[in-house]
């Protein structure tokens, strides 16, 4: 079974999206270890609500934190500290789509960013990228650190409106694999969900 973290080259550019479309596409189990601020409407509960298949189990959360804030701070201010030894990886027989907070260099503690709980962890990585003004030295930057940290990468997926000139230059410049480009959707249901998933080659 594969076991995939998926994981942004930055906050807001839609790595809750991509993870239900790749839930949804594999019938995988999904697992978001840390959640910071937002609940009512946590991630969880967002993948939950888009994915149509019988198969998928959503794993509790190992920190649910109160505050939208950067997780080691969000932690600190409910008066604990995220420790990576005990986010675990949930047990299961089914795939597994494991989903980050914010962006790689996201401080988890005094000592601690997201990269080290995906070194941690040993999964091959999946980046969502979005074409933005500095998009490109974003998404460099991230394979950059994902390499110098051993961390295998899957490939990449860009998500929303599209730039040919941006992605090529990623992909030409880097040599990794496109797993498929996600358009900006208008309204996002469950149907939206499955044929966004027939664009992601894994």
């Amino acid at each position: 079974m594969t076991k995939y973290f998926v994981s942004g080259i930055g906050t807001g550019i839609g790595k809750t999206l991509i993870s239900a479309i790749l839930t949804e596409k594999l019938h995988a189990d999904y697992w978001k270890p840390i959640q910071s601020g937002d609940l009512e409407r946590s991630d969880s509960k967002a993948v939950a609500s888009l994915i149509s298949n019988n198969t998928t189990f959503i794993h509790p959360e190992s920190y649910r934190l109160t505050q939208p804030l950067s997780p080691h701070l969000s932690a600190r201010l409910d008066g604990i500290s995220i420790e990576i030894d005990k986010m675990v990886l949930p047990e299961t027989q089914n795939h597994l789509i494991v989903e980050g907070a914010g962006g790689l260099m996201v401080p988890l503690n005094d000592n601690d960013l997201i990269i080290d709980f995906i070194k941690k962890l040993k999964l091959e990585m999946i980046l969502v990228s979005e074409n933005y003004l500095g998009s490109i030295n974003h998404t460099l930057l991230s394979l950059a650190m994902l390499k110098l940290y051993n961390i295998p990468v899957k490939g990449i997926i860009f998500n929303g409106k599209e730039n040919e000139e941006t992605q090529n230059y990623i992909l030409n410049y880097t040599g990794i694999s496109l797993l498929g480009v996600v358009p900006r959707m208008t309204h996002i249901d469950k149907q939206a969900i499955v044929t966004s998933g027939e664009l992601i080659r894994l």
